[in-house]
C-alpha cells in the first residue's frame, strides 16, 4: 500500500507526522510506502519533506505547483505503486496506527474504495466544535442530494484506493479543491465500483488549511459543476464514449 500525504504549509507539522508514520511502516510486515506531495506551499514543506526522504527510503516527495488538495491528490495517486494507494492527512486526524482498518484482509476482502467515515457503525469523533459538525452534515445532506447519494460521510481525509480503479478514476478527475473526493466517488459510482465506508476514530485538531466559510461556497460550486459533469455524460469509460461497450469490440 502507498500512503499518499498531500501537504501545504505543513512545515510546521511534518517532521512529527513522517517520524510517526515511518514508525509505523517498520512495525509493519506489509509493504508499505509514503509519497509526500509538497501542494505548491510557501514555508518551508518542500524542503523538510525532501530532508526526510533523504534519510528514510520509503519516503518519496512530488511537488505539485497547481494549486488544491484535489490537484495535489491526483498527483500522488498517479504516481503510487502499491496494490492499494492510501490518503492521509497530514495532521494524522485518524491515528497512522488505525491504517489497518482498511487492509482488504481486515474487510474481508478486495474493494474498489474504502472511504473513513466519521458517521458508520464505529465511528468516533473527539474534540470537535458542534458548529464543525453541523456545517459538515448540511454540506454531506448537499452531496448525497446532488452527486453521491448513500453515502454519510465524502469529506473525511482518509481514503484507500485499489490502485487500478485510482488509477482510472482520477485520469478524468478535474477537480483541483476540496472537492475533488465528491468527484472521485461521482466518477466511481457511475463506473459501478464497489465503495464501503469504514467507521475511524477522528482527532478534530485546530490550524487546519480549511477556511470554514470561504471553502465550503468553493466547495458548493465544485458540487454543482460535478452534478453537472454526471447528467452531461462527462464521466463516461473510454468505451462508453466509442459506443462499443458490451460489443466485444
Amino acid at each position: 500500500m502507498t500512503i499518499i500525504i498531500p501537504a501545504y504549509n505543513e512545515a510546521h507539522r511534518l517532521p512529527q507526522t513522517l517520524t510517526r508514520v515511518v514508525a509505523f511502516i517498520r512495525s509493519r510486515p506489509e509493504a508499505l510506502d509514503v509519497i509526500v506531495v509538497n501542494n505548491n506551499s510557501r514555508d518551508g514543506t518542500g524542503d523538510v519533506a525532501e530532508a526526510f526522504a533523504r534519510e528514510h527510503a520509503c519516503v518519496q516527495v512530488l511537488h505539485q505547483p497547481v494549486q488544491g488538495k484535489g490537484a495535489a491528490v491526483r498527483k500522488g495517486m498517479l504516481a503510487a505503486t502499491g496494490d492499494y494507494a492510501f490518503i492521509c492527512d497530514a495532521d494524522l486526524a485518524m491515528p497512522i496506527e488505525e491504517l489497518p482498518r482498511f487492509f482488504p484482509e481486515t474487510l474481508g476482502g478486495d474493494y474498489d474504495i474504502a472511504i473513513g467515515s466519521r458517521e458508520v457503525a464505529g465511528a468516533q469523533r473527539f474534540n470537535e466544535p458542534f458548529y464543525r459538525h453541523l456545517m459538515g452534515r448540511v454540506f454531506n445532506f448537499i452531496v448525497r442530494t446532488l452527486a453521491v447519494p448513500g453515502i454519510q460521510d465524502t469529506q473525511c481525509g482518509f481514503k484507500a484506493l485499489r490502485r487500478e480503479a485510482a488509477q482510472a478514476i482520477f485520469k478524468v478527475q478535474r477537480i483541483d479543491g476540496f472537492a475533488f473526493d465528491v468527484e472521485v466517488l461521482a466518477i466511481a459510482r457511475r463506473w459501478n465500483y464497489r465503495i464501503i465506508e469504514v467507521g475511524i476514530p477522528w482527532y478534530y485538531g485546530p490550524g487546519g488549511s480549511v477556511n470554514p466559510l470561504r471553502d465550503s461556497w468553493r466547495m458548493l460550486q465544485e458540487v454543482i459543476r460535478i452534478r453537472r459533469s454526471v447528467r452531461g455524460g462527462d464521466y463516461l469509460r473510454s468505451e462508453e464514449r466509442c459506443g462499443c461497450e458490451g460489443t466485444g469490440a
